[in-house]
């Protein structure tokens, strides 16, 4: 970000998956004044700083569960949980969010347990798991330890009423790929779908599978629509200077393939866009949207029957 800035002169950085790197990022585009859209990076306090140049277009870890939660209430109704999540900014951050709204639920968080990123044995963590019982295994974890999560508890019969993924690794084609039969049936918290009513959504994902030969997601859709926002914010900017850039990016109002776009403040966020939710589930290997009921692309498995899954 420094050489971008003081090197290449930009006026404007877009970017940012990884939550630590992002806020490092926005730590030193804050800092030299140059507008930074964020389109991955989720935790929280990237747009809690009170940092007037960044600015960010996916919602932040805290709304993940927004979606979810209807569900829980309406169909599930479980009566505790376990979280396991990754020991980063984006895990813990994320852990502590969904256990609040537990809390709100009156759904009792039995334990709630960080792991390091990349392990290979997660059988020990998994196993307080299967001891504890809980309705409901609540996971945030990028892909490779999301895949392997799964692979595990099926190995050692972990089997909660129903495992839900914060999204992250959970929505990514490699944890199907990854986990085989431990995907089929598991939830997770999604931030976008192909079929939702969004101008150019669809023939988004369609383009993009005609040429990778594999299904986009989320993450893509986020990148793809902030390339469009800061398009735009140049178009009308009267100049490019930063300022001029940040002034602009602040006045966004727009449709993308990601959804509305609009920069606001709210529960201590500033410059946040503010975007629903959505749940989606893994059945017969493909990623389907689940909820809510009005816009699903297919009808959510539940009771999961894991026994027969797994067999």
């Amino acid at each position: 970000a420094e050489k971008l800035i003081t090197k290449d002169n930009v006026t404007i950085l877009g970017g940012g998956y990884g939550s630590s790197e992002t806020f490092a990022i926005a730590g030193v585009a804050q800092q030299s004044r140059v507008p930074f859209l964020v389109n991955t990076g989720s935790d929280d306090k990237i747009t809690q700083s009170g940092w007037d140049y960044i600015f960010r277009l996916n919602p932040p870890v805290s709304d993940y569960p927004e979606g979810l939660e209807s569900f829980l209430k309406d169909v599930v109704k479980p009566k505790t949980a376990a979280i396991l999540y990754e020991n980063s900014n984006f895990g813990s951050s994320g852990s502590k969010e969904f256990a609040k709204t537990c809390e709100k639920m009156g759904v009792k968080v039995l334990m709630s347990e960080g792991y390091e990123h990349g392990g290979v044995d997660f059988k020990p963590l998994l196993m307080k798991v299967k001891q504890a019982r809980p309705n409901l295994v609540y996971m945030i974890s990028y892909v490779m330890d999301a895949s392997l999560l799964m692979r595990q508890s099926m190995e050692l019969r972990v089997t909660p009423n129903v495992f839900v993924g914060g999204g992250a690794g959970f929505t990514l084609p490699e944890f199907q790929k990854n986990a085989a039969k431990a995907s089929e049936g598991v939830f997770s918290a999604t931030l976008w779908y192909q079929t939702l009513p969004y101008p150019g959504a669809k023939d988004y994902f369609d383009k993009y599978m005609k040429k990778h030969n594999q299904e986009t997601e989320y993450h893509g859709a986020e990148a793809y629509a902030a390339a469009f926002v800061i398009a735009d914010a140049l178009k009308r900017s009267p100049a490019y200077t930063a300022k001029d850039v940040r002034e602009a990016l602040a006045k966004t109002d727009m449709m993308t393939v990601f959804g509305p776009v609009k920069f606001v403040a709210y529960d201590k966020f500033t410059n946040q866009n503010k975007l629903p939710t959505y749940l989606v589930q893994w059945l017969n290997g493909k990623l389907e949207l689940v909820w809510p009921k009005e816009v699903a692309s297919k009808p959510f498995v539940y009771p999961v029957d894991w026994e027969k899954l797994w067999q």
